[in-house]
């Protein structure tokens, strides 16, 4: 498999980060085999964002003023969004899809149900000031032409819709019938929640169940569990890939390893990506978690860092299929578009 350009960047850990380290290691639950049991739940929410701020530049550690700004940031963002929207003005019709906010002035109820988390990543002591580790400036790297390509046929969130139902002229399929939409729309799968593991606005917990052969990972967003083999050296023929990859494990010391190869993209097209993710002890007997993306739709490869913290909630159904009133609401909506387009049009001619 052809891989994308990958760069291995070398830390040294400061001294004073090595006794709570060990220390965390020597009490943390363990398998009969002796290899850290992470079994369980966990939460993965955090204020943490993906990409770096600008402002950090190619600073991947904040200082403790910083890193307060940042959770100041957060709490003056909630009150903003717990104000109902029963204080706003109605969305201007026909949109806009867009602008500061991606929809306008369409929004929802208030921030009740988002969970984004109390903090951001600490690892190790360090207040984290992106997810992204590599590159450098913790930004996602640009994608190739063909990469582009791809992911601008890919299925659509959102069109811009100020032109009635233009797609009858251009010749898109934007509202055709629910296989059309992209999977996160049709509640089936979110790869962002699944591989590599990123947190969101909500439903952020994360189910482990683990044997000496295999590690269940289960994805509250959206219901889906990923099954990771243990020790064994082959990957599943290349036939049979999957949304999520094939995936095997091996444990380096008190570090599971695993890799996952075999993807597929939307719409169910193979990609030519690799993905290595790492869970290892971390204090107070949660786990950190870290994953590097070698993607040939990308100009270079990109890595990223997380903590996981041990939770007693547990993750519920996640239900939306069943109760997707918006899907019906969006194709009813589109055909009322089009009969008002077709009129519109045979007005003019």
């Amino acid at each position: 498999m052809k891989k994308a350009p990958f760069k291995l960047v070398a830390a040294l850990i400061p001294l004073v980060f090595i006794h709570p380290l060990v220390i965390a290691q020597d009490s943390y639950p363990r398998m009969p085999s002796g290899k850290p049991d992470f079994s369980g739940n966990w939460d993965v929410s955090t204020l943490t964002p993906l990409q770096r701020p600008a402002e950090f530049g190619d600073r991947l550690i904040a200082t403790p003023e910083e890193a307060q700004a940042l959770r100041d940031r957060d709490r003056v963002r909630r009150e903003a969004g717990a104000v109902q929207t029963l204080e706003f003005s109605a969305p201007e019709a026909g949109g806009p899809v867009g602008g500061p906010d991606e929809f306008g002035n369409v929004r929802g109820h208030n921030d009740f149900w988002n969970n984004r988390g109390d903090d951001g990543h600490i690892i190790d002591g360090e207040y984290r000031t992106s997810v992204l580790t590599y590159p450098e400036n913790g930004r996602m790297p640009a994608r190739t032409p063909e990469g582009q390509a791809i992911a601008d046929a890919a299925p659509k969130s959102a069109w811009p819709d100020r032109d009635g139902a233009r797609w009858l002229e251009t010749g898109d399929q934007p509202y055709d019938g629910p296989e059309t939409f992209p999977l996160n729309n049709r509640c089936i799968f979110s790869r962002g929640t699944t591989i590599p593991i990123g947190s969101s606005n909500y439903n952020n917990l994360k189910t482990i169940v683990q044997t000496d052969d295999y590690l269940l990972l289960y994805i509250e967003w959206m219901h889906w569990a990923r099954i990771i083999r243990i020790n064994d050296k082959e990957h599943k023929p290349a036939e049979l890939a999957t949304l999520d990859g094939d995936s095997i494990a091996w444990w380096e010391g008190d570090t599971l390893v695993v890799e996952s190869v075999n993807f597929l993209n939307e719409p169910q097209q193979p990609a030519d990506r690799r993905i290595i993710e790492r869970f290892r002890p971390h204090t107070d007997g949660g786990l950190v978690y870290s994953y590097t993306v070698e993607d040939t739709d990308f100009t270079d490869s990109y890595a990223g860092e997380t903590v996981w913290v041990r939770t007693d909630e547990i993750p519920y159904e996640y239900a939306c299929h069943e109760g997707n009133y918006s899907m019906g609401n969006m194709l009813r909506g589109a055909r009322l578009a089009e009969a008002e387009h077709r009129a519109q049009k045979a007005l003019e001619d």
